[in-house]
């Protein structure tokens, strides 16, 4: 299922046991930012789909994934929200997760930044940043 950002945002602060995934990389994180979820008393889980600047997916993301998600309390069907840059990265990643038997993930539509403009510049007409929700430069 793809889920807007804005719905996203409504879905982790009404639902306790909601949790967003941000699968991008360290380097995104630290340069770009993250979604600030403190408002309603979460944080997201950062996990890395695939390594930078190798751009290789990393082989035990599920397993790895499967232990943060024991650690945060979180049972194999609460709501997992995954968000990358734009999607793709992210929907191949819930798709992951769907099949190591989680039943309830979902793809954030148009992610962290969204589609580039006509200016070639991300998070002005799509994503979690165009939509002036929280979030943290790391």
């Amino acid at each position: 299922e793809e889920v807007s950002v804005d719905d996203t945002w409504a879905r982790l602060a009404s639902d306790r046991g909601a949790v967003l995934i941000d699968v991008r990389t360290r380097a995104e994180w630290a340069f770009v930012g993250y979604p600030d979820l403190s408002s309603i008393g979460k944080q997201p889980l950062l996990q890395e789909w695939q390594g930078f600047p190798d751009n290789r997916v990393h082989a035990d993301f599920v397993e790895r994934l499967a232990e943060a998600l024991d650690q945060a309390g979180a049972p194999k069907d609460a709501e997992l929200l995954f968000l990358c840059r734009s999607g793709g990265r992210s929907l191949m990643a819930a798709r992951a997760m769907t099949v190591a038997g989680y039943s309830r993930c979902r793809n954030v539509t148009h992610g962290f930044e969204g589609s580039l403009d006509q200016q070639r510049h991300r998070g002005r007409q799509e994503g979690w940043k165009s939509r002036n929700l929280p979030w943290v430069q790391g």
